[in-house]
């Protein structure tokens, strides 16, 4: 009996059974079910199948794509490109037509104040060659300074010009004239390297300053003025504006 069992074993156990079974509806599954490639299959489902996609993605004029004419401001501009953005968001080929389209209209519109920019400058220079020699000769004593300079220089004056009107009721404006006058030289002394010119250009920046204020002060209503705003203080006030347009744009 022994002998007859082992010579021909049974395979007809549930648990072989099931095993048999389970072998064999392993290879009825499809491919996409397989454990090496469950993952591949979850890369390869389309990510933008759902997404609405961009309709003027081969339009070629940045301005058509964008819904845009070629007059329109800069915020219009940057307003149908973030709108277009958010209303194709998810899909990439869409989102990138027309971030392309932005950048084209963006250096379209950089390069062409660049181009008028230059063609300002051309003509400005034209003109001065153009101009009579007297005129030519003049414009060589003027230049025009950095922003920074004339904003440093600017405030200076205003502040004198400030301190001047505060302290009317005490005194003259003598002392805050002399400091203006000072700070005018050396800035001259400092762009000339010439004391002596820097002396003259002062000097004669401060004449030209009171004899101006002299005619011109006298003709302002009175109503404008306040009662402590003397013939003095208002000349003072018309020689900071000749320092400060001598020792700045002069040279």
């Amino acid at each position: 009996m022994v002998s007859l069992s082992l010579s021909s074993p049974s395979f007809t156990t549930p648990f072989l059974g099931q095993k048999l079974s389970f072998r064999r509806n392993t290879k009825e599954l499809p491919a996409c079910f397989s454990v090496s490639r469950i993952s591949r299959c979850a890369v390869d489902t389309p990510y933008e199948g759902n997404v609405p996609k961009f309709p003027r993605v081969r339009v070629w004029d940045p301005y058509k794509r964008l819904g845009v004419s070629r007059d329109a401001s800069e915020e219009e501009i940057w307003g149908s490109r973030n709108f277009l953005l958010e209303q194709y968001s998810g899909h990439e080929r869409s989102e990138e037509s027309i971030e392309a389209a932005f950048e084209k209209i963006l250096m379209a519109s950089f390069q062409h104040r660049k181009k008028t920019k230059i063609n300002l400058k051309s003509k400005l220079k034209k003109k001065v060659e153009e101009s009579p020699p007297w005129v030519q000769n003049l414009l060589n004593f003027v230049e025009l300074p950095p922003t920074e300079v004339i904003l440093r220089r600017l405030f200076l004056f205003a502040f004198m010009g400030g301190w001047s009107i505060m302290n009317s009721a005490e005194g003259g404006p003598a002392f805050q004239v002399a400091v203006s006058l000072a700070a005018c030289i050396y800035f001259l002394n400092e762009k000339t390297k010439s004391l002596a010119r820097a002396f003259i250009i002062g000097f004669g920046a401060l004449v030209s300053g009171w004899v101006c204020g002299s005619v011109l002060v006298p003709n302002i209503p009175s109503f404008l003025l306040q009662p402590t705003w003397t013939l003095e203080l208002m000349t003072s006030l018309v020689v900071y504006v000749f320092l400060f347009l001598g020792c700045t744009f002069l040279k």
